[in-house]
C-alpha cells in the first residue's frame, strides 16, 4: 500500500469551511488531493476509530458546542455525516474514542469539563452519559481557571485520562459504560501547563508536551491503580529563545524509538530519543516546520512520513523520517489547507 488518507481538523474562522481530505502518496512523496470532506463549524480536532468506520469532530453550531460523528465511506475516504450532540457554550478542543469504538470523550478548554458519550453500532452518538466540571488555578496568567485540553484513553483501556492545563493537573478517571468517575490527580510543575500526552508503545511511559514551559515530561503510569510518577522535565526549545512559544502536539512513533514535540513561536519539532529502559528522553534535533505555529502534526501509518499543519500559514509540511536517527527531512512545504489544526490518518 503505498497512498493512505488524511484529515485536516480546521478553524472556520476565516475561509475553512470544515474537515479536509487529503491522500499521502508514498511513491512520490507528495501531499495530493487535498479537499473538503465535510463542512462543519470549527472542527478543531478529529478522531477517527480503530475499525476506520467513523470519525469524530469537536463542532461548533451557533452558540452551542459540542461534537459530530460521520460515517467513512471505505472506497473514498469520503465522510458522511450521521449526527451532531451540542450543549450551550465553546465547542471542545479535544476528543478520542475508546478501543471498543462505543465510547467518545472530550476535553473543553473554555467550560472546565470533560464528557463521555455512549455511541450506537452505526458509530452514531447515542447519548451524553458524563459531564465533569473541574476546579482550580495555576500561577500563570493564563490559568486564571482549568483549561481542560485533552481526553483520552489508557492503551489499556481501564481509564480515561485528562489533562488540565490551567491548574497543572493530570487526572484518571474510570469509564464504565461510559460514565466517567475520577480516581487520581498528579500534579505537573506549577506555571508548566500541561497540554497533551502520548503513550509508549510499551504502556509504562507517557511523553506530556507543556504549552506554557515549552517541556516534555516523562511520567511512569502504573497500570494497577492508574497513578503517575514523575521522571523527567527536558525542555522542548533553545535555551537562548526568548520570545513567545506554547507548546503543542506530542506524538511518538510506533516502535517506541523516538518522540517528537511541536513548537509554536519556535515553528519548529523536537526530537528526542527514548531510553527504553528507563524512558527519558535524550535530545537529537530541532527541524523547522517551514511554516507559522505547528498547531499539530502526525506521523504515518508507514511511520517513515511526518505531516505537520502550520494553522497560520494555511499550510501542511510533509517530512521524511529516518526510522533509524529519528531525524527529519524536508520533502513538501507550502500545502495549501485553510486553518489547519489536526492531523489524522485512517489505519492501516
Amino acid at each position: 500500500m503505498t497512498k493512505f488518507t488524511g484529515y485536516v481538523g480546521t478553524y472556520t474562522k476565516q475561509d475553512s469551511k470544515g474537515v479536509y481530505q487529503f491522500t499521502l502518496d508514498t511513491e512520490k512523496k507528495e501531499i495530493l488531493d487535498v479537499k473538503l470532506a465535510a463542512e462543519v463549524g470549527n472542527p478543531t480536532y478529529v478522531t477517527v476509530t480503530g475499525d476506520n468506520k467513523n470519525l469524530y469532530a469537536v463542532s461548533k453550531d451557533g452558540e452551542n458546542g459540542g461534537i459530530t460523528a460521520f460515517s467513512i465511506d471505505g472506497q473514498t475516504g469520503g465522510l458522511n455525516k450521521l449526527n451532531s450532540h451540542s450543549t450551550p457554550g465553546a465547542n471542545p478542543c479535544h476528543l478520542s474514542v475508546g478501543q471498543d469504538n462505543q465510547t467518545v470523550v472530550t476535553a473543553n478548554y473554555h467550560t472546565t469539563e470533560v464528557q463521555s458519550y455512549i455511541t450506537e453500532k452505526d458509530g452514531a452518538l447515542h447519548s451524553l452519559v458524563s459531564t465533569i466540571e473541574h476546579a482550580g488555578s495555576g500561577p500563570h496568567e493564563r490559568q486564571e481557571k482549568p483549561h481542560m485540553h485533552y481526553a483520552g484513553f489508557t492503551p489499556d483501556g481501564k481509564y480515561v485520562i485528562a489533562i488540565d492545563l490551567g491548574s497543572d493537573r493530570i487526572y484518571t478517571y474510570t469509564a464504565e459504560n461510559g460514565e466517567l468517575r475520577e480516581e487520581r490527580i498528579v500534579e505537573a510543575k506549577p506555571g508548566s501547563g500541561p497540554r497533551h500526552l502520548t503513550f509508549h508503545p510499551n504502556g509504562k511511559f507517557v511523553y506530556v508536551m507543556t504549552e506554557l514551559s515549552s517541556e516534555v515530561l516523562v511520567l511512569h503510569y502504573n497500570a494497577e491503580d492508574g497513578s503517575f510518577s514523575e521522571q523527567q522535565y527536558i525542555p522542548a526549545i533553545p535555551e537562548d529563545f526568548k520570545e513567545t512559544n506554547d507548546g503543542s502536539a506530542i506524538h511518538i512513533s510506533a516502535d517506541g524509538q523516538y518522540v517528537y514535540a511541536g513548537n509554536r513561536g519556535h515553528n519548529s519539532i523536537a526530537v528526542y530519543k527514548v531510553n527504553q529502559d528507563s524512558g527519558s528522553l535524550t535530545f537529537v534535533e530541532w527541524t523547522s516546520t517551514e511554516g507559522n505555529w505547528p498547531r499539530d502534526f502526525v506521523l504515518d501509518p508507514t511511520g517513515e512520513f511526518l505531516v505537520a499543519s502550520n494553522q497560520k500559514s494555511n499550510t501542511l509540511t510533509l517530512f521524511g523520517r529516518d526510522k533509524e536517527t529519528g531525524r527529519l527531512e524536508l520533502l513538501q512545504s507550502g500545502v495549501q489547507v485553510p486553518e489547519p489544526v489536526c492531523v489524522k490518518f485512517l489505519n492501516v
